[in-house]
């Protein structure tokens, strides 16, 4: 006959507990989504565009930005997830999200956006007190528009391009180098287009779930399914808009100072025009997903054609016929 000694009840709650550890840590990494941080990585670019990516003195600075923006980041979706706890419970997919599935407490949220605060001002004074400026902007501008911006048609688009938008910026502050508005333009524009693409996908699931026809209006947001069209003219057309200002930079004065040749460079407009039209073909196909900068980074279409335009960039520059 078995006995349960001592032993063996404490051996059992020893492994219970590390088991329920490791999935609050768990829990914890997937409230703060650092898959999502990849998008920061967009502070890099003014850098790279600026030919200045081996200088260590801008680069530090820059990777500490690139910390700062992602600690900020995950805050605001841990805000965004306390505000949306129950409009989240209702959706197929975020229900799964820490918060609305009661893996993590509503004061473990609390306790994540003081830290991840701290640590977000921290990086950014070590940068410079401008990087905390935008930091601080970012902050409020995100606030806003999760309080608020997120239900208006239209702004809410224009927003979400600028939150990227002012990553470019908040790049050349850290490196300490110029952005040009050609970059700006062609950021929101494509941003936009972006933007546009998130809310396709999802009222494409709305009226794949929807019974009630044209009127269902997706949770928090202030579109209707019957939007959906006017969502796809406008999509494409701010994606179009910014292979135009990339056509135009290259017809621009001045541009012999970083490119030796343009040829690649309209090649690159091709592979942008392209790599535009098919990611608005697969939404009109309800085969993007709802996050498409995700898309963009884990979709080997996407990766080759990235592949391609740094390919491109680099023969454009024609490091090795200097001089």
């Amino acid at each position: 006959m078995n006995e349960t000694t001592p032993e063996t009840v404490e051996a059992v709650e020893d492994v219970a507990s590390e088991s329920s550890s490791a999935a609050s840590l768990l829990s914890v990494i997937r409230l703060l989504r650092p898959q999502h941080w990849i998008k920061n990585l967009l502070l890099l670019a003014p850098l790279l565009l600026a030919h200045e990516l081996s200088d260590t003195s801008r680069l530090g600075p820059t990777l500490l930005a690139i910390l700062s923006f992602s600690l900020i980041a995950s805050l605001v979706y841990v805000i965004n997830d306390l505000l949306d706890v129950e409009a989240d419970r209702l959706h197929p997919t975020k229900r799964h999200r820490p918060l609305a599935a009661g893996d993590l407490s509503i004061a473990t949220g609390c306790v994540a956006i003081a830290l991840l605060a701290a640590g977000g001002i921290t990086a950014a004074l070590f940068v410079s007190t401008s990087l905390l400026a935008l930091i601080a902007v970012y902050l409020a501008a995100t606030t806003v528009y999760s309080c608020w911006l997120k239900q208006v048609v239209i702004a809410d688009v224009l927003m979400l391009a600028g939150f990227y938008t002012l990553r470019l910026i908040a790049g050349g502050v850290a490196a300490d180098v110029e952005v040009s508005e050609w970059l700006l333009a062609f950021s929101m524009f494509l941003f936009t287009s972006l933007a546009f693409s998130k809310r396709h996908a999802e009222l494409s699931r709305l009226a794949n779930e929807s019974s009630s026809g044209d009127e269902t209006v997706a949770a928090r947001r202030g579109y209707r399914v019957s939007d959906i069209g006017s969502v796809e003219v406008m999509g494409p057309v701010a994606g179009y808009m910014s292979v135009l200002v990339f056509a135009l930079y290259i017809n621009r004065d001045g541009r012999e100072e970083f490119y030796t040749y343009t040829w690649p460079l309209w090649i690159i407009a091709l592979l942008l025009l392209y790599w535009i039209s098919r990611l608005w073909l697969l939404a009109r196909r309800g085969k993007l997903p709802e996050d498409p900068v995700i898309f963009a980074v884990t979709d080997p279409v996407s990766l080759l054609v990235a592949l391609l335009v740094g390919a491109m960039a680099v023969v454009a520059a024609a490091p090795w016929a200097a001089g």
